[in-house]
């Protein structure tokens, strides 16, 4: 089938991935997680469907901006089935995504790829992104 919006159904597929990623426990919330995403004016989600079976997703935000005139997509997660990866799926969705950014008036796509990912690294390398190393993180407590 190839690169489709997700669903809500695709939430088990999904979560799988994610593991793969190292979120280990979203089976309890991924579905509202899904909803959200596809309600949303400013977000994606893409899954790559092969076989009825979920081997790649990656969930892409439109941001506006204010001061510049471009506006800015980012990469929140992006994963392609480890056994199957280096056969040009992950390349296919950027490449999507990139066109789909440029239609919506976006002049850069951002991804945060957490160091241990050197894999990623590569990748992003290939597909034309630089590094960009200023990152800043504010935890929020949430309660429960």
């Amino acid at each position: 089938m190839g690169i489709r919006t997700a669903n809500v159904e695709d939430w088990k597929q999904i979560s799988l991935l994610l593991i793969q990623l190292d979120y280990p426990d979203t089976g309890t919330f991924i579905k509202e997680k899904i909803e959200t995403l596809l309600t949303h004016p400013n977000e994606e989600l893409f899954v790559y469907d092969k076989d009825k079976r979920i081997i790649a997703l990656i969930s892409i935000h439109f941001i506006p901006q204010l001061a510049v005139k471009g506006d800015f997509a980012r990469i929140s997660y992006f994963a392609v089935d480890k056994n199957i990866r280096s056969i040009g799926i992950g390349r296919e969705i950027e490449e999507y995504c990139t066109n789909l950014a440029n239609k919506r008036n976006c002049d850069r796509i951002e991804v945060h790829c957490h160091s241990r990912r050197i894999d990623a690294h590569r990748f992003y390398i290939r597909q034309g992104f630089t590094e960009s190393p200023k990152y800043f993180v504010k935890l929020l407590s949430q309660s429960d």
